[in-house]
């Protein structure tokens, strides 16, 4: 890993975000972990939704495409941290709402 982000929480499967960037790649791997648990609807499409959108709305971001279940690739120019940040703010919000999915 050339670069790499994470966020801790005291609810790992719950709220934690990673970015992660290769030396000689041009895009980022973002990770959350929540949605290796969440699948149920209308929720699990609620999440994915928002979680594109989040990281399309980071500056620097020219595409996002869903790589895994729990896996967004990111190609442009953002700032990890940023797009940690992002997705953070998503899972915050729905935290309650996938609190049940576990």
């Amino acid at each position: 890993m050339d670069e790499e982000w994470s966020r801790r929480t005291r609810e790992p499967h719950l709220r934690a975000v990673s970015a992660s960037r290769h030396r000689d790649g041009h895009w980022w791997w973002v990770g959350v972990d929540v949605m290796e648990f969440v699948r149920t609807e209308p929720l699990e499409s609620e999440l994915r939704r928002r979680i594109a959108e989040a990281l399309a709305g980071v500056g620097g971001v020219t595409g996002v495409e869903e790589e895994d279940r729990e896996v967004w690739t990111v190609t442009g120019t953002p700032a990890g941290r940023a797009l940690v940040e992002a997705v953070a703010q998503v899972v915050d919000d729905l935290a309650d709402r996938t609190r049940g999915a576990f």
